[in-house]
């Protein structure tokens, strides 16, 4: 998703128009985060990328700064750029937000959706089938967040589309620090269900599977760390 510069209250831009070398430096760390290839505390050296690209150091500070700003890089001084890694209350209230804006997106397409809409919608429900058949774990996961931005993208509301998307790209961070076992297969026939209440232009059926969707995602994060039992944990077990 190309993100726009973001906006002062007076309407002027607080950065620099974004060239195209870096978005697509932009566009291929969010990507290898959403994809899992970049996990949570990997080091960006500003060189590297640089020489990967073939691009100034200037412009991969530019876009380490834009990825900073979307929450998924951090910027330590003396240190330099590592991958974000998000904290079990920055989880939750993620997937809180999402709850509420994605409901609310939901009950509006299920008044609005076409049948050329719903068509759509199920070329991409058969592109999830086949990655999980083909045990592609890049491609299910890609496909399985870009299912959430495809139906924002329905509305015709870019805002809200780019809103999405920086919440979903924050979520694959989460999903790579917090999840536990997780079954994609699960997460595919969800995506299903909620696709014919779409079809039906049952809003309050499309809502609700939804919900129910998120929830299971939630579920499946480890967002209640234990406290150790160490006597337990180092106890040695003779033979």
């Amino acid at each position: 998703m190309i993100r726009k510069p973001r906006l002062k209250a007076n309407g002027s831009t607080n950065v620099q128009p974004t060239t195209g070398s870096t978005q697509r430096i932009v566009d291929s760390i969010t990507t290898a985060i959403v994809e899992r290839r970049l996990m949570p505390g990997a080091k960006l050296p500003e060189q590297k990328i640089a020489d990967i690209f073939e691009v100034s150091r200037t412009l991969v500070r530019q876009a380490l700064n834009q990825l900073s700003r979307d929450h998924l890089v951090t910027l330590t001084p003396a240190r330099g750029a590592f991958v974000a890694q998000p904290s079990v209350e920055e989880a939750r209230q993620v997937f809180e937000v999402r709850h509420m804006l994605e409901t609310t997106m939901l009950r509006e397409l299920a008044c609005s959706i076409t049948p050329l809409q719903v068509q759509h919608l199920k070329q991409h429900l058969q592109r999830e089938a086949e990655a999980l058949k083909n045990a592609d774990v890049q491609g299910r996961t890609r496909l399985l967040a870009d299912f959430h931005g495809l139906l924002a993208q329905m509305l015709g509301n870019q805002v809200l589309a780019e809103l999405l998307g920086d919440l979903l790209a924050r979520s694959s961070l989460i999903a790579l620090m917090y999840q536990s076992t997780h079954s994609a297969e699960h997460s595919q026939s969800e995506h299903v269900a909620i696709v014919d209440a779409l079809e039906r232009h049952d809003g309050a059926a499309a809502t609700r599977l939804l919900e129910k969707h998120l929830s299971n995602v939630e579920r499946n994060l480890r967002l209640d760390p234990r406290s150790v039992d160490l006597a337990h944990v180092l106890q040695q077990h003779p033979e």
